[in-house]
């Protein structure tokens, strides 16, 4: 739990290089994300991380913020 934390944290400060006229799209997304898929991070925990991080690249693309924004965010789940 304590790691599902720190990465919904990390995206939240990824969620704050998008324009500002995104982010609370993106942010409440995030929310919502990690409390609907609370109860499988305890069946299959990596392949949540997983989906987490590509997702955050997919959004940072988006909006052509540099991906390397997202170092500290794989480092947590792992090194994907």
């Amino acid at each position: 739990m304590h790691r599902a934390l720190r990465i919904y944290g990390e995206v939240l400060r990824l969620v704050r290089r998008l324009p500002a006229e995104s982010q609370p799209y993106y942010a409440k997304y995030a929310r919502e994300n990690f409390v609907n898929y609370r109860e499988i991070d305890a069946n299959d925990p990596e392949e949540l991380f997983l989906r987490a991080y590509n997702h955050s690249l997919w959004v940072l693309n988006k909006y052509s913020v540099d991906k390397a924004a997202a170092s500290k965010l794989k480092e947590i789940c792992g090194g994907v």
